[in-house]
């Protein structure tokens, strides 16, 4: 294409589910109850963890910053997403959809990177009891939270600074709610091998590393729980595990539907953005933020107990 006879964009315009107005509406409202729900249960868990003296442990830190993350990464889109549905105004300046897309790319690292942590946290505290509080001191948790967001920010630089020096000529519709790093590339007009490779790299850094400290981290965990005498340990182990791997099952399985499809579908040719995968867009968008606090509060009784003595201090009005 002659570079002279381009019109590059300024700004995308979000195509949502422009061509179904009933669901819109449904959608609409569905949306703003699940962000209700996400800004209510994560700020609970942010309160609990920092009130509550029971709970300055490195278990409640990295929930606390996931809860935090959660609340980041939907804040981030969901808003522009209401107000579209209602003023029909889909279109997102150039730099706003920069935006969307470094925070997502930064939560969405960083939030592995935690659940990797929590695991081996997990870990330590199942099979190494007695050095656990010297294994997992202050100092390291707090340390190993700051590489995590650390991390997930130098990423979400690297991959957005790569999608946005793109030329983007003529077409400016993204098929999707957001300003998503896949939908957005199907715009460019020149060559993205070199991003293809940088997301390949990052989803192994990012997506297989950790999982793989999880899984191992787990079996582990089985083997020691397998070995203990006691069934009440063995029951107590299984539900401090439980609530994590419900998270880690949800938040990757969706990750990976989504990044790990292959390339050549999603990056070239015609743009085939169908509902379903809208669908799954929404499920790791919002489904998993909102069921994160739920899972880890309504079979963990020291969270319960920490909101209770939390309305008894006052310290929420």
């Amino acid at each position: 294409m002659d570079k002279n006879n381009q019109t590059f964009v300024s700004e995308f315009l979000l195509l949502g589910l422009s061509g179904y107005p009933k669901t819109e509406i449904i959608y609409f409202v569905i949306i703003l109850v699940m962000y209700l729900v996400i800004l209510t249960g994560n700020g609970v868990l942010i309160i609990a963890s920092i009130f509550d003296p029971h709970l300055h442990t490195p278990m409640y830190f990295f929930l606390g910053n996931l809860s935090f993350l959660d609340i980041c990464y939907t804040t981030s889109s969901v808003p522009s997403t209401l107000v579209s549905q209602i003023s029909k105004k889909r279109n997102v300046s150039f730099s706003g959809c920069a935006v969307q897309m470094f925070v997502a790319f930064a939560m969405g690292s960083t939030e592995c990177l935690l659940l990797g942590m929590m695991a081996f946290d997990r870990y330590v505290a199942i099979c190494n009891p007695l050095r656990y509080s010297i294994i997992m001191s202050k100092e390291v948790y707090v340390s190993m939270a700051s590489a995590s967001w650390f991390s997930g920010g130098i990423n979400s630089v690297v991959q957005t600074s790569l999608v946005m020096r793109l030329p983007f000529c003529g077409n400016n519709v993204i098929n999707d709610f957001t300003c998503e790093v896949l939908a957005v590339l199907k715009l460019a007009c020149a060559d993205i091998s070199l991003n293809i490779v940088t997301i390949a790299i990052s989803n192994m850094a990012f997506l297989v590393l950790p999982l793989l400290l999880i899984f191992f981290s787990y079996v582990f965990i089985l083997y020691t729980i397998l070995r203990m005498n006691s069934a009440t340990g063995r029951r107590k182990a299984f539900s401090t595990c439980s609530a994590h791997l419900t998270v880690v099952g949800i938040f990757y399985g969706t990750l990976f539907i989504m990044y790990m499809k292959p390339k050549s579908q999603d990056l070239t040719g015609e743009d085939k953005f169908g509902i379903s995968d809208k669908v799954i867009s929404l499920f790791y968008g919002l489904v998993t933020p909102m069921l994160n606090p739920i899972i880890y509060s309504l079979r963990n009784k020291d969270v319960k107990a920490a909101i209770k003595y939390i309305l008894k201090q006052k310290y929420i009005p």
